[in-house]
């Protein structure tokens, strides 16, 4: 029978809360891929996971859509300790209620779900299989300054978090960092695989800035695979490729978001698309369901574009 009432709560560790969460029993008893997915950076687990559920059934796969304590503007949210322990004991609780094929549990989300995404991609390396981060803010102070001069409201969002500005206040900056996947992003190094993925105009249409993804990259890469600063100024500029690092590839996952640049190192890719502040969940899966713990990343998004993105701007 299929469920029908998908919320529970599962016991978050650090501070020995109960926490919420959407989830979804795939069928049958043998072991089935777990997917944690992430909300965006103003919503909760009561939000839309439509796009990730019709996924997971389609796929039989577990899935999780857990609260991590909210929307990104109280201090319990955003990249906290707390946050880091609801997405690593959600895990637990789906495995603590059906059985898990545990050399394939994946973490994706975009945007505010980006930015949780590649902080648990750091803080807790050894979980994912494979980590798929969509539009993702990796430095929270350095997105205040650019909130704040677009005068995008987040930055009064991270000013109520942090109790402060990051830019002037040396203690809010220190926990701003603390909230920040570019603090950890290097030594996680190679430890799981990531891919990352933005539209060339998130910054202008959107609200995410690309040189946040490029800075996560940077960390995750190594040093030969590196973007020099000069090119991710002309990108974000400028919202195009230069020519040296233009993809002349093609891959029909994207559809009409066309892949304008690409790179691997190591276990990290990075993609630039034609496209905004978006997560394209056709590419999503079709890369998550290709990956296994202790194989060699496989980077292919899928071979069918399913038509369907979430323009984060529209919430």
């Amino acid at each position: 029978m299929e469920q029908l009432d998908y919320k529970i709560e599962f016991l978050s560790e650090l501070d020995q809360t109960m926490q919420p969460a959407c989830f979804y029993k795939a069928a049958g008893d043998e072991p089935r891929p777990l997917v944690v997915a992430l909300h965006t950076w103003s919503f909760g687990y009561d939000s839309d996971w439509t796009s990730y559920l019709i996924r997971c059934k389609k796929l039989n796969w577990h899935l999780i859509y857990p609260h991590f304590r909210g929307p990104n503007w109280t201090p319990d949210a955003l990249g906290s300790d707390l946050v880091v322990s609801d997405l690593k004991s959600c895990v637990d609780y789906v495995k603590s209620v059906c059985k898990v094929d545990t050399d394939r549990i994946y973490l994706v989300g975009g945007s505010g779900g980006g930015h949780a995404s590649l902080l648990l991609a750091a803080r807790a390396s050894g979980l994912w299989t494979a980590v798929s981060s969509w539009c993702p803010i990796s430095n929270v102070g350095k997105w205040h300054q650019q909130c704040f001069e677009k005068q995008r409201h987040y930055w009064k969002h991270i000013e109520d978090v942090c109790g402060g500005n990051p830019g002037t206040d040396e203690a809010v900056a220190k926990d701003a960092a603390h909230r920040s996947p570019v603090t950890y992003l290097a030594d996680a190094k190679n430890k799981t695989i990531v891919d990352i993925g933005t539209g060339i105009h998130d910054g202008h249409t959107g609200s995410v800035p690309i040189s946040q993804a490029f800075d996560a990259f940077n960390l995750l890469a190594d040093e030969a695979d590196r973007f020099s600063s000069e090119d991710i100024a002309y990108m974000v500029e400028t919202e195009k490729i230069p020519e040296h690092l233009q993809f002349h590839g093609d891959d029909a996952a994207y559809g009409p978001y066309k892949v304008l640049l690409r790179r691997v190192s190591g276990n990290t890719r990075i993609t630039i698309f034609e496209g905004s502040h978006d997560i394209l969940y056709g590419p999503a899966f079709g890369f998550l369901q290709q990956q296994v713990r202790g194989q060699a990343p496989v980077w292919n998004s899928g071979t069918v574009y399913d038509g369907e993105s979430n323009n984060e701007l529209t919430k």
